[in-house]
């Protein structure tokens, strides 16, 4: 496994493609994330907003089962996990939620973040989804500190959604990210203390926990993307992408 650790300029270019869709979760797409909207017409958004910023919406292209990923951000509904391709059947619903992930490519360096919405208002088990899937990706931050170990990051996020009653995704993880979308190393949300690599200063890691309402299984669609619950219960998913500076976590995709 190669670790790329990275310098103060490169987690500088890295903050930059991520200061875009930070301020795409925050001023752009709020608006938007309504009942009647379709996730094709998010997406066109999306990837107007990013192009218009001088960068180039990253997902377009990566390799899958059946081809390229056709769209410039991945936005999955409800009981869709991840990888959720955009579509103009797919038209949002009051009570639903949306969660959207999306990379940017900036002077070659990459950002990366999910959030997931609420389309108009929701049941209280699925308010509590989102309190506790984006309070565990805070947990999994404050976790990302030189003298841990990345299994300490995974079992403070699996600790905190399981005591409030959800399950947390096995099959995906966070990752590192800068040079590239995915780089090593991977970044599971579930694990025991004192396991796996230990952190150290000038990583860049994209911490995101997908939790689900029911089991953590997992299924996937016959598009060769999109991952829903194998018991259809709703997901959210959360993430940041952070620097490791001076011993403590630094987060890049939340807006300055």
């Amino acid at each position: 496994m190669s670790i790329a650790i990275k310098t103060m300029e490169d987690i500088e270019g890295i903050k930059k493609a991520n200061q875009i869709i930070a301020r795409l979760y925050e001023d752009i797409l709020p608006p938007y994330i309504k009942p009647g909207i379709s996730t094709y017409e998010l997406n066109q958004i999306v990837e107007d907003y990013i192009r218009s910023q001088g960068a180039i919406p990253g997902c377009i292209g990566v390799p899958g089962i059946y081809g390229a990923f056709p769209a410039g951000t991945c936005i999955s509904v409800n009981e869709a996990v991840v990888h959720g391709v955009p579509s103009k059947d797919i038209i949002l619903k009051e009570g639903d939620i949306v969660s959207v992930d999306t990379v940017t490519i900036l002077d070659g360096y990459y950002g990366d973040a999910a959030i997931t919405y609420p389309v108009g208002k929701v049941d209280e088990e699925t308010k509590r989804l989102l309190e506790v899937t984006e309070k565990a990706r805070e947990i999994g931050i404050e976790a990302a500190i030189v003298g841990n170990r990345l299994g300490d990051i995974g079992h403070a996020i699996q600790s905190y959604v399981e005591k409030n009653g959800f399950s947390v995704v096995r099959d995906y993880a966070g990752h590192g990210v800068g040079y590239d979308m995915h780089e090593d190393p991977m970044v599971p949300n579930y694990g025991r203390k004192g396991r796996g690599l230990k952190i150290e200063n000038g990583m860049v890691l994209a911490i995101e926990p997908m939790v689900n309402v029911g089991t953590y299984k997992i299924n996937m669609l016959p598009d060769g993307w999109t991952v829903v619950t194998k018991d259809g219960k709703k997901s959210a998913h959360f993430e940041h992408s952070i620097a490791i500076i001076d011993g403590k976590p630094v987060i890049l995709s939340k807006k300055d």
